[in-house]
């Protein structure tokens, strides 16, 4: 007859030791679990059940003199009995203290179960075709795998966001600086460039420590306030209002009549010739006799890339489908340019055509080509090929975006 104790030879038991005796009595996997993978998985979620690297490295010695690969399936008895000496020569020599030190987190993290004899040693004795072993049983490192991989991809996705975020706060920091440059050329009389600047130096300091993931959400939030009150300042906002509702909506294309294609036409004109432009004789009359003119916002362009003769608001009444593809509302260029990046691949666009593009239109300019492509993109055959047709046109200087973006409005409108 077998018994098989639960108590641990001259220790002290406790709830921990007996919670994962009881464990162990549950079925191992069918298929069994390769022990490699089990170590690979319970490293990288180490952290999770307070084990150390040291401690994984003992465990990985006590699995080595496992002579198969795979835990459970067929074999059933999965207890290995080295003596310390042994132990501690294939850990090249590490102390026996540490190494007992070692086992005893294991075994209190549960990855471990001891099997100890009568007498604390560690042996087989058979009875016939029956053994009985003594040592350590490595059963629960195969009744746990799936506890092991989901921490470990757990692990995994928190060090991918940690690691995407930081990269994320780098580069505002750096458009940050750069904006605050800027700025001071365009706008000197403005002493907030300042306060930018030294925000840019003091995250970049910031980012050399240790940090975790809320430090960098507070970091990347004050980022976020800045870089969108240097845009503000330096950029054209867009103050229309993009209605969801439904009715507003068809109430908005109703009135988007030939009229006031033609005024922002007219508008577009006077922007390239620095002058101001006339209001339509409805707008006169709704002013009741007040004087009312359209002032053309010359704030100059971002980083010096190049408008479009288009302004961004027009854009996006003629181009909706860009909008879905944006984190939030499109509300200065740069997000509208950002998405565009994102847009490019999935309508086939190689990045070599789409950095000609760039190259001979400006950024600004490509990114309105491509929202208007992608309003009849199921229509264009080969779109790397027509947005190549245009940087060709582009290059020899007889190219403008906005016939496209006014012959969607047009249509919309019909």
């Amino acid at each position: 007859m077998t018994y098989t104790p639960v108590s641990p030879f001259r220790r002290i038991i406790d709830a921990v030791i007996l919670k994962h005796q009881a464990r162990s009595n549950t079925e191992l996997p069918p298929g069994g679990v390769n022990k490699w993978e089990a170590l690979r998985e319970l490293s990288a979620a180490r952290e999770v059940f307070g084990l150390t690297d040291r401690d994984m490295t003992v465990l990985q010695a006590l699995v080595s003199f496992h002579q198969a690969t795979i835990l459970g399936g067929n074999d059933s008895n999965l207890v290995v009995h080295p003596s310390n000496k042994s132990i501690c020569e294939r850990l090249n020599g590490m102390p026996a203290s540490t190494m007992r030190r070692h086992l005893g987190r294991l075994v209190h993290a549960g990855v471990l179960i001891r099997r100890d004899s009568p007498n604390g040693k560690r042996y087989v004795r058979r009875f016939g075709e029956e053994k009985i072993i003594y040592g350590f049983d490595l059963t629960p490192l195969a009744q746990r795998f799936e506890e092991f991989c989901e921490a470990a991809e757990r692990i995994r996705a928190e060090q991918e966001a940690f690691r995407r975020l930081r990269e994320a706060v780098s580069l505002m920091r750096r458009d940050l600086a750069s904006l605050s440059v800027y700025g001071e050329e365009v706008r000197p009389d403005l002493s907030i460039w300042t306060q930018f600047s030294d925000l840019a130096a003091l995250t970049g300091r910031t980012l050399r420590r240790k940090l975790d993931m809320a430090d960098l959400e507070l970091i990347e939030a004050d980022l976020n306030a800045a870089l969108d009150r240097a845009r503000n300042i330096l950029e054209p906002s867009v103050s229309e209002n993009m209605s969801t509702n439904e009715s507003q909506n068809e109430q908005h294309y109703q009135n988007s009549n030939k009229e006031s294609y033609d005024f922002e036409l007219r508008q577009e004109l006077a922007k390239n010739a620095g002058v101001v432009s006339p209001a339509l004789p409805n707008q006169l009359e709704e002013s009741e006799g007040q004087e009312v003119s359209v002032e053309v916002d010359l704030a100059p362009p971002e980083l010096d890339m190049p408008m479009p003769s288009l302004p961004l608001g027009l854009v996006l009444r003629g181009c909706r489908e860009i909008q879905s593809y944006s984190d939030g509302v499109i509300r200065h260029w740069h997000q509208f340019v950002r998405a565009a990046e994102m847009v490019r691949p999935m309508m086939g666009i190689s990045p070599s055509a789409w950095d000609e593009a760039k190259r001979y239109m400006g950024p600004v300019e490509a990114s309105v080509v491509l929202a208007a492509m992608l309003e009849r993109v199921s229509d264009i055959r080969s779109p790397g090929g027509y947005l190549r047709s245009l940087s060709a046109k582009a290059a020899d200087g007889g190219f403008s975006s906005g016939p496209m973006v006014m012959a969607l409005m047009r249509k919309e409108a019909a």
